[in-house]
């Protein structure tokens, strides 16, 4: 995720409305097939969407100590709404995954974990495992690693009570393989939560492979949650190039999301909690809000405007929420409320 790994009755009624008006769950020409949901399956997509708000705040949970504050799932701060529980690894079945505590966290037992999970959960939040980071070597490139995925990840959901996964791949990403192995979770598990965190490269072009998963998925995608920081300049929807750490790269980047097939709802600003947690393209939590502002409301735009708002924008999220405590959860407090408080 990060260099070197420091490196929520509304929302249920507005899944509804979009859903019948047909603004989600269709599926688009690039999408890696159709697949219509069974029934059972659509009705509890349409409880699992309902338990994460219109406007959500998601925080990585680092299984690790690596300078930032250790602290336990209960101590976060409660303007997550969906906590994503890094990492998920690889193991010696090619894309099986495993997910094992670190001693470091402080953990006396899987049963307090498990405890924790329940308690946020009982609080509003989802809480979902995220697979890979930074150096994760989780690869699905054939139907027997997609089916391998599959089988881990949902026994991992059985296992500790997730409520779905994150995928953070950095190291490259099939679409078809990837598409196929998360529909296979969604079968299983009709109420999943689904995210994902791409770099910027990875989202550029509805023809890269992320991207085309997430299209792929679109009938119960949750949201993308690009990494905006550690890429440097990019390019925008309006062919223009814009350096990170600005409020024009974060629009305009979304922008490219926006219009390329994604609903709002699916489309949420990724950056780092503090200037400690990337390499680079951190921002202060006003500039974040005032990118959602610019997104959503047309309002405090940098020299980018967006030819449209889109107040369905998901939301934000930040690596991570060890690091936001460190950094006197300015991200939960600021972003989190400004978030919550979006059209």
């Amino acid at each position: 995720m990060s260099a070197g790994w420091p490196g929520r009755l509304l929302a249920g009624l507005t899944a509804a409305v979009l859903a019948t008006a047909g603004l989600v769950g269709t599926s688009t020409a690039r999408a890696a097939g159709s697949h219509p949901p069974a029934p059972a399956a659509a009705a509890t997509t349409a409880l699992a969407t309902a338990a994460v708000p219109r406007h959500a705040v998601t925080g990585y949970w680092q299984n690790f100590d690596n300078g930032a504050t250790v602290q336990k799932l209960k101590e976060v701060d409660g303007a997550y709404d969906i906590i994503a529980v890094s990492f998920a690894e690889a193991t010696g079945q090619p894309g099986a995954v495993t997910f094992r505590l670190d001693p470091a966290v402080g953990y006396g037992s899987t049963d307090e974990f498990k405890a924790d999970i329940k308690a946020k959960q009982a609080a509003g939040t989802s809480v979902i495992l995220s697979v890979g980071g930074e150096r994760g070597a989780v690869s699905v490139s054939d139907t027997a690693s997609a089916q391998n995925f599959a089988d881990s990840v949902s026994g991992l959901m059985d296992e500790y009570g997730f409520n779905g996964v994150d995928i953070d791949l950095e190291n490259g990403l099939n679409s078809t393989y990837m598409t196929q192995a998360l529909k296979s979770v969604h079968d299983r598990h009709g109420d999943v939560v689904v995210t994902m965190a791409p770099q910027t490269i990875d989202m550029q072009s509805p023809q890269n492979e992320y991207f085309k998963t997430a299209l792929g998925i679109k009938d119960f995608l949750t949201a993308v949650n690009m990494q905006y920081y550690n890429s440097g300049s990019m390019n925008g929807c309006d062919g223009k190039v814009y350096a990170q750490g600005t409020v024009d790269f974060l629009t305009a980047l979304a922008c490219i999301q926006l219009e390329g097939g994604l609903d709002p709802s699916q489309v949420g600003i990724g950056v780092p909690a503090s200037a400690r947690a990337a390499g680079g393209g951190y921002v202060a939590p006003s500039v974040v809000n005032a990118a959602l502002d610019c997104l959503t409301r047309g309002s405090n735009c940098g020299s980018f405007r967006p030819s449209r708002t889109y107040p369905g924008l998901r939301g934000a999220m930040t690596w991570s929420t060890n690091w936001d405590a460190a950094n006197g959860n300015a991200f939960a407090t600021q972003v989190g409320g400004h978030v919550h408080g979006l059209p």
